[in-house]
């Protein structure tokens, strides 16, 4: 397949939404999924454009997605408003 690399990117950003906001309590899945991709999409910039350490074609440049992906929505639930 040809987009087999942006399918799994996409897929584990949004497993990753999906898991995080189970694991807090499940109540604001939107949120959860648009920081997982937000993330996602920042790992690919850093990996592919900023970096140069991969390119569109290889998988590697996902894991920086999932990489930031996970970040990001480390810092989405510790700078949240809990109220």
């Amino acid at each position: 397949m040809q987009y087999l690399d942006i399918i799994l990117a996409v897929a584990g950003a949004l497993a990753l939404g999906w898991v995080a906001d189970l694991l807090t309590g499940g109540r604001g899945i939107a949120r959860c999924l648009l920081a997982s991709v937000t993330g996602a999409a920042c790992g690919w910039f850093l990996a592919v454009r900023v970096f140069g350490v991969h390119a569109m074609g290889e998988l590697g440049w996902t894991l920086w997605a999932m990489a930031g992906s996970v970040i990001v929505l480390l810092v989405y639930f510790l700078t949240r408003n809990k109220r």
